[in-house]
């Protein structure tokens, strides 16, 4: 037997409708601000597409695929190196898996090389796994934290102040 759909009442308002008094219009609801996320919940990674080349440093949060080509130094939670990528850099991350090409340090937690991978440069990590076939040229130096010591790219120091009085200046050539 199926259910009745059919209102009893004609007038009958949707189960939790605040009820007005006569001649009020209802105004919506007011929108709620987005909820912030807890450190265990991910969003959409950032991606890197294989069209895009960048040269400077990346500072992601979240997890980061790399598609791309980087020439600068990535920092983030987890990073992903696509097959296509190209980076020259350093890579510092908790997670780093490498399917691409790195010219550079890895400090990272946990790292894995996978086939497709071709890695030439030192390798910091706490757990390195490394598939059959995979290319790796430089040291790697098991650490129980190799993220110590690299600075957050927050608190990089400055660049080096240019002089500007004339005596820096060297006279032109007449």
């Amino acid at each position: 037997m199926l259910p009745n759909f059919k209102k009893s009442e004609p007038e009958a308002k949707a189960p939790g409708a605040p009820a007005t008094p006569a001649g009020q219009t209802l105004q919506p609801p007011r929108p709620q601000p987005p909820s912030l996320r807890t450190g265990s919940e991910r969003g959409a990674p950032s991606v890197i597409g294989p069209d895009l080349i960048i040269t400077g440093n990346l500072v992601s949060k979240g997890e980061m695929q790399i598609d791309g080509e980087v020439q600068g130094d990535i920092r983030g939670t987890n990073i992903i190196i696509g097959e296509r990528a190209r980076i020259t850099g350093t890579v510092i991350a908790e997670e780093t898996v490498i399917r691409g090409q790195v010219m550079g340090s890895v400090r990272s937690r946990r790292v894995m090389l996978q086939t497709s991978s071709r890695v030439e440069g030192d390798i910091y990590h706490q757990s390195l796994a490394i598939e059959q076939g995979a290319y790796f040229e430089g040291k790697s130096r098991r650490s129980d934290d190799p993220l110590a010591g690299t600075a957050p790219a927050a608190t990089a120091a400055a660049p080096a102040a240019i002089p500007a009085t004339p005596a820096a200046i060297p006279p032109a050539a007449e």
